[in-house]
């Protein structure tokens, strides 16, 4: 297969996961999976960041789209653990410029809680369970440890976009648009995607 046509069928899968499930409602919030994704990736392009993260703010929460819990599963007690299932699948055919910000999105949320009071303050209900589940925030040694990964910078940024992402009717880009950016990246990769 070419890497062009490879590179379709990708694009294709993450368009089959939207119109799958992307109409659910986003974790106890008043947006659908697709607003919050449309929503961060749209706050990413206004802060003129990279392909990969704005690749990275549009595809942050698709291991929500791919797993097979109930989208109510925090209120069940289940941390869904979307983050490292999204990551993994992502990993298949991205780099890490994209893949490591989405696998540290919730510890980046875990840190900023142990760091400003303020910002935990600021959480919605929905956020507060699922930080519960995702182990609270961090102590001292898990925030070292957050530190020190060289992708904590833009995991950062990045929980930026996934907390302004909420907001219900606002008008962003289509899918498509941004699916522009994910081919850029997509078609920078060296070689064979698999």
């Amino acid at each position: 297969m070419s890497p062009q046509a490879e590179t379709q069928d990708i694009l294709q899968e993450i368009r089959a996961l939207f119109a799958e499930k992307g109409n659910e409602m986003y974790a106890g919030e008043a947006v659908s999976q697709t607003e919050h994704a449309l929503q961060a990736a749209s706050a990413a392009e206004q802060e003129e960041a990279p392909p990969e993260l704005i690749t990275a703010a549009l595809l942050h929460d698709i291991g929500h789209l791919l797993h097979k819990h109930d989208e109510d599963c925090a209120t069940q007690g289940i941390d869904d653990l979307h983050e490292r299932i999204g990551a993994a699948w992502l990993k298949k055919y991205f780099p890490e410029a994209v893949t490591e910000p989405i696998r540290l999105h919730v510890d980046a949320k875990r840190y900023r809680c142990a760091t400003n009071a303020e910002y935990l303050s600021r959480l919605s209900p929905a956020s507060v369970l699922s930080l519960e589940l995702q182990g609270g925030p961090f102590d001292e040694r898990g925030q070292q440890q957050f530190e020190s990964n060289p992708w904590h910078l833009e995991a950062l940024r990045l929980r930026n976009w996934d907390e302004a992402a909420k907001i219900p009717g606002l008008e962003t880009p289509e899918l498509e648009y941004f699916l522009t950016s994910v081919q850029r990246v997509l078609q920078q990769q060296p070689g064979d995607l698999n």
